[in-house]
């Protein structure tokens, strides 16, 4: 039987992690952080502001969901 190895998933993995942790702090301390993708700011948008709360630019290439309680 072979052997499956995820070690490259799992360093991919938390990477992401990583890099998503650090843009969602880079935004909630009020920084300009900007979409990869369409170069716009990153804004927060709060439940009072949207069903779907998270971080995301206005294009919507990029959102990072987020639970509030």
């Amino acid at each position: 039987m072979m052997k499956l190895d995820f070690s490259q998933l799992n360093k991919q993995t938390k990477k992401s992690f990583s890099d998503q942790h650090a843009v969602i702090k880079k935004v909630m301390q009020g920084k300009i952080v900007a979409c990869e993708q369409c170069r716009q700011p990153l804004m927060l948008i709060t439940p009072e502001q949207s069903e779907q709360p998270g971080i995301g630019c206005l294009k919507g290439c990029t959102f990072i969901s987020l639970e509030f309680s």
